[in-house]
């Protein structure tokens, strides 16, 4: 690689998770983030009036479901349906940072990240693991109901 260029701005990202039933999987992800349906493009009334107009095929418009955070500083999320399903351990997670960070006393925080993974538990997720630290809990991996890990921290 050559030389860094320095960028005056941030690129714009977002992170997209192939599944099986993007709609479902996006319910889960909404409840799981405070996130919402990403509203339809501009000038739009509805997603399917932006399908029919980009020219989306009927069979086409399942193919995906995506949010947005309802402030519109964070990243946005896409489900994309795709055929294969998962087989692998995911080489990127989500760490769903419920308790606040370290620097909220742990008491204070584990009730958090315990709250949390009740609530998500409840909507579907699974609890694969919990980790210690220093001889006490510390945080949760879990797996969103079509298997993709993350953690509650």
């Amino acid at each position: 690689m050559g030389a860094a260029t320095l960028h005056p701005v941030t690129v714009r990202w977002s992170v997209t998770i192939d599944c099986a039933d993007p709609r479902a999987l996006a319910r889960f992800w909404a409840v799981a983030l405070g996130y919402i349906e990403r509203p339809p493009p501009p000038g739009f009334a509805s997603w399917e009036a932006w399908f029919a107009q980009s020219g989306v095929p009927g069979q086409e418009r399942d193919d995906g479901a995506y949010l947005s955070d309802p402030e519109g500083a964070l990243p946005s999320l896409s489900f994309l349906k795709v055929p294969e399903p998962k087989i692998a351990k995911n080489r990127v997670h989500l760490d769903v940072q419920a308790g606040g960070g370290r620097e909220v006393p742990w008491e204070t925080r584990w009730e958090r990240v315990v709250e949390a993974v009740a609530r998500l538990t409840a909507a579907g997720a699974t609890v694969l693991h919990e980790f210690r630290l220093d001889g006490r809990p510390d945080h949760v991996l879990m797996a969103d109901p079509e298997g993709n890990e993350f953690c509650v921290l």
